[in-house]
């Protein structure tokens, strides 16, 4: 939105500043008009108008107020300009207060800046915004004229707005139409057909439009003066929330390109690990088969590739020449279910080959 400007420009100065040649056909009302540093809705400004008297390029030099009170608002009602000082420009094709005026209503607003207030919280700190060269902004907006009680006609207007440009997001979300060359303030005013409006009611991207802070005094619309625009130094924390705004993008794409590694290294180790296991053996079968020597690991193989039967009696041989004490010991440490087995075969009194050569 835009509902504070400053417009100390000479009333002559207004028609070149709006890319006007010559001299306009008339001027109106212009008695009206005193320059300020902080004008806001219901103040007069000059704007330039084409002439409707006329079938050329003649323009009228016109001052108004600024909050657009429509023609069909009935005589006796009090006027809020600051119901309708700005119209948005995605729906003044459907709004019948403003698709009445695009026709023949068209002017233009020359002013030196506007001022934009960035809230946080409670607090609201004000902006002002210009171009860089210090030449005048023209917006583009629409003039309607309404008849009060007494008989007076009123002539009012509205800015019209847009969304923001990426370079003024972090600020607010609207602003004002700039119409930053002849070219585009002459299709505005030229009738430019309702179907191309878009060619022109557009966000101004370029960098020659730049801001700094201002003091919050110039909230009252009484405050007046060159102290209206006058930089002020911010405390840290305020530069760091406008900076964090610049910044919360380019962090956040970081943290997913970072995340993305993450993701990708950690897949890669997991694809390594399970690769390399796969092509171990399992842990307990590197136990128990870690020692060609250990006789309980050879018994317990044995156990398992033959019958019961023929198991003990190999394994009496076996046991017969071999270091009694030291395969004891290996029994022991090494597994309690092949002690076991070997007490139930000292109860086993099944005949064996070595029992029967004994008796021969």
């Amino acid at each position: 939105m835009c509902g504070r400007a400053r417009c100390s420009l000479r009333a002559d100065d207004i028609p070149r500043a709006a890319h006007r040649g010559g001299q306009p056909s008339r001027t109106i009302d212009l008695d009206r008009y005193r320059p300020c540093y902080n004008f806001s809705p219901g103040w007069n400004m000059p704007v330039v108008r084409r002439d409707e008297n006329s079938d050329g390029d003649d323009y009228v030099l016109h001052c108004m107020k600024w909050g657009l009170i429509p023609s069909f608002t009935k005589k006796n009602e009090k006027p809020d300009h600051y119901k309708m000082f700005n119209a948005r420009s995605e729906s003044i094709n459907e709004k019948a207060s403003f698709r009445r005026l695009i026709p023949k209503c068209r002017c233009l607003v020359a002013v030196e800046g506007f001022y934009e207030w960035k809230k946080d919280g409670s607090k609201k700190q004000p902006y002002y915004i210009h171009f860089k060269d210090g030449r005048p902004l023209v917006f583009a907006a629409l003039y309607d004229s309404w008849k009060n009680l007494e008989g007076e006609i009123i002539y009012t207007f509205t800015i019209v707005t847009t969304s923001s440009s990426p370079s003024l997001q972090w600020l607010h979300d609207r602003m004002p139409v700039i119409l930053g060359d002849k070219e585009s303030t002459d299709k505005w005013l030229g009738g430019l057909s309702s179907s191309k409006l878009d060619t022109v009611l557009k966000p101004y991207a370029e960098p020659d439009l730049v801001w700094y802070p201002v003091t919050p005094a110039m909230g009252k619309p009484s405050f007046d003066g060159p102290e209206c625009i006058k930089e002020i130094q911010l405390k840290k924390e305020d530069k760091n929330m406008i900076s964090k705004f610049f910044t919360r993008k380019e962090i956040k794409k970081e943290e997913e390109a970072k995340g993305q590694e993450k993701s990708s290294h950690h897949d890669s180790v997991e694809t390594d690990v399970h690769t390399s296991f796969k092509g171990e053996p399992k842990v307990e079968d590197c136990n128990e088969f870690s020692s060609p020597t250990d006789k309980s690991d050879v018994a317990k193989h044995l156990d398992d590739a033959t019958g019961q039967g023929q198991v003990k009696r190999d394994y009496k041989e076996f046991s017969t020449d071999s270091d009694q004490g030291t395969y004891q010991t290996n029994v022991t440490q090494t597994s309690p279910l092949k002690k076991k087995r070997e007490v139930k075969s000292n109860e086993d009194k099944q005949p064996t080959l070595f029992a029967y050569f004994t008796k021969s």
